[in-house]
């Protein structure tokens, strides 16, 4: 769409961050246009209990619906796309291309957040839509209490995840889904100190029973059951459209951004989960609110 007005702000991602700085910016009577890929890991919450203002919680699904309502209603448009190519023009505005479609706007606002490594098994959605299966314990680590938790990282790589469960969880075991759990000295203290067990050879196969329990088997051996698991397995940063317009990151992905969110390309900005900092929706909102109203100020002199 060559011939369309040129923005003031393309904020890419609509989950969380992204919606609340469209909101943000419409109220600013800015013109905007939210490009989503419909990828947000925040659809994939069966019921957050830390979301500010629902006592009883709330679905993620319900939580991005009720942002774009309210984006939408302070004139934000919201399309499905994914952009496959951002470039910054002579004149220091930007082009975004998805396909044949083209957008140009004066500053962008990167949202496209991250993905979380799942565990290779065939019922993990249906077990995360249960609660069995968990990413995010500073999310979530309330509602395993008195519950037996197992943590699947890779070797040692859940170890400091699966200490901070035990604060909740009537039992924790660390468990590996690549390679031996080989531990120092140090890391023995550190585990025995939080009463977290672990076992040291690999998973082979993980399964979700009709009881909605966890299997998690070793080999030939019989499974271990277990109410909820927590994956420690990573996640993939989708910062690559900042990226290749030369914005600086930390080794793993995440962008580095000044105190108005901007990365170290000028007009160039990111909230939410892809900064580098704690994965919390209550950060990526607050994120939108700092970089959006800096963006405000930067058209309006």
């Amino acid at each position: 769409m060559p011939d369309a007005p040129l923005l003031d702000c393309l904020v890419i991602g609509g989950g969380p961050a992204g919606l609340s700085a469209a909101i943000y910016l419409g109220r600013y009577r800015r013109r905007i246009m939210v490009l989503d890929s419909g990828g947000s890991r925040a659809l994939w919450i069966p019921t957050s209990h830390n979301y500010p203002g629902f006592e009883g919680g709330i679905h993620g699904r319900d939580i991005v619906g009720r942002l774009q309502g309210q984006a939408s209603t302070y004139g934000a448009q919201i399309a499905t796309a994914v952009v496959d190519r951002l470039e910054r023009l002579p004149d220091g505005s930007f082009s975004a291309h998805c396909g044949e479609e083209q957008w140009q706007a004066r500053t962008v606002i990167i949202a496209t957040g991250v993905l979380d490594v799942e565990p290779a098994f065939p019922d993990v959605r249906r077990a995360l839509a249960d609660g069995s299966v968990r990413y995010c314990p500073i999310c979530d680590g309330y509602e395993s209490i008195g519950k037996r938790v197992a943590v699947i990282g890779r070797g040692n790589g859940g170890l400091s995840e699966a200490i901070f469960v035990r604060h909740f969880a009537e039992t924790v075991t660390l468990f590996s889904v690549t390679e031996p759990i080989t531990l120092t000295d140090d890391d023995k203290k550190r585990l025995s100190g939080a009463k977290v067990d672990y076992s040291p050879a690999p998973v082979t196969r993980l399964a979700y029973d009709d009881a909605g329990q966890m299997q998690l088997y070793q080999g030939d051996g019989p499974p271990q059951r277990f109410d909820v698991v927590y994956v420690a397995l990573g996640t993939i940063v989708n910062s690559g459209l900042a990226l290749t317009l030369g914005a600086a990151a930390e080794p793993n992905g995440e962008l580095i951004v000044d105190t108005h969110q901007q990365t170290t390309v000028d007009g160039l900005y990111a909230v939410g989960d892809i900064v580098a900092g704690l994965n919390q929706i209550s950060v990526g909102m607050g994120h939108a609110a700092i970089a959006s109203t800096a963006i405000h100020n930067r058209l309006r002199g």
